[in-house]
């Protein structure tokens, strides 16, 4: 008898090792139940959800939800918000107060998100959040958010955690920048119409791990006009090798 639960003991211990996170797509959909014709208030969330190892799992998915509740939530009381069922029906019902108040200045409210994981290794893992928002005005906004991780611990990574000496690799970047795009080395970076803060090269706010390599991304806004559109640079891993602390 003692031997069949030692044994049983070694299996519950070999199972439990051998778990390893893993992502399950988890989708939110809500709608306004005001009467509309064209272009109906609408919002869906599809988020990878981690799953099986849970102190990792929950660190990850506090983070991924606390970032999507800072594009879709526009409510003063966040309290009452603890998940995406109530984060989306909150989107629908700040649109149907507004439209209360202003009925013929708000249509057409929408927001889609659409979270995918886009690199996982032993070493870093990042999820990629593609977001859409209309909320009135010309036109919606439309942009990616990079959520970097350490897989082993499900604590986030910040961007100046990705390099062993930032400084190096924005000089390094900013040379690859203005070769892309045209700009002559001894002008200033917004020379060509740029918005660079400060007339000042900067490293995107969203660095992406793909498979093709290690991907800067600048939204709309951030680099550039609306009307001139994102920016990007993509390096393979052999070219920035030797700058990274995550291979």
């Amino acid at each position: 008898m003692k031997n069949y639960i030692f044994i049983i003991f070694l299996c519950l211990i070999f199972t439990s090792c051998k778990k390893e996170l893993s992502f399950e797509n988890e989708t939110f959909e809500e709608k306004s139940t005001k009467p509309c014709k064209n272009d109906c208030p609408s919002i869906t969330i599809e988020v990878p959800v981690a799953k099986n190892i849970k102190v990792i799992s929950d660190s990850i998915n506090k983070k991924v939800f606390a970032v999507i509740k800072e594009i879709v939530f526009f409510e003063e009381d966040s309290v009452k918000v603890d998940g995406y069922k109530s984060l989306a029906k909150s989107f629908i019902t700040s649109y149907e107060e507004m439209h209360q108040k202003f009925p013929e200045d708000t249509f057409g409210w929408e927001a889609k998100i659409i979270g995918n994981v886009e690199f996982q290794s032993e070493q870093i893992l990042n999820l990629k959040i593609d977001h859409y928002t209309f909320t009135g005005g010309a036109h919606g906004y439309q942009g990616y958010r990079s959520l970097l991780f350490n897989p082993k611990t499900g604590k986030a990574v910040f961007n100046n955690q990705l390099f062993k000496n930032e400084k190096e690799f924005k000089a390094f970047a900013e040379k690859a920048f203005r070769s892309k795009y045209k700009i002559p080395e001894k002008a200033n970076i917004n020379a060509t119409g740029l918005m660079f803060e400060n007339d000042t090269f900067q490293l995107p706010q969203n660095i992406f791990y793909t498979s093709q390599g290690l991907l800067l991304y600048y939204n709309s806004y951030e680099a550039a006009s609306y009307a001139d559109g994102p920016k990007e640079l993509l390096f393979s891993y052999d070219e920035v090798r030797q700058y990274l602390n995550f291979n």
